[in-house]
């Protein structure tokens, strides 16, 4: 199975917009929830988003809450995170990745083929 490939990161100035892409092409996500995580110098992997396969069901950080957007293109075997509002407390580098068959819950580990990652610098 390959892996994700995200883009669209970059840098912003506080209160700026951008849209993270992930394309999913080089694995089967059927019925896959995906996610959205990301990682600042020297901290852990953190969950900012997920959505089920369908999309009718999304979750966030509460740290994101109402500034982020997760959605997915199924057709495409795309996933996005439009993120508006951003603050310096949002810059990491921002990973997609597929959650585990029969995983429930929404920290790293329950997720695998994770990609190279996009970086998200907001200035202030």
């Amino acid at each position: 199975q390959g892996q994700m490939v995200e883009s669209g990161g970059g840098l912003v100035q506080a209160g700026g917009s951008l849209r993270l892409s992930c394309d999913a092409s080089g694995r089967t996500i059927t019925s896959r929830v995906m996610g959205w995580f990301r990682q600042a110098p020297g901290k852990g992997r953190e969950f900012v988003a997920s959505i089920t396969w369908s999309g009718s069901s999304t979750y966030y950080a509460e740290s994101v809450k109402g500034r982020f957007t997760i959605s997915r293109d199924n057709a495409r075997n795309m996933v996005y995170l439009q993120m508006n509002s951003l603050n310096p407390e949002d810059t990491a580098v921002y990973y997609c990745a597929c959650r585990r068959p029969f995983s429930t819950g929404a920290r790293a580990s329950d997720f695998d083929s994770w990609g190279q990652g996009t970086q998200v610098t907001v200035s202030s």
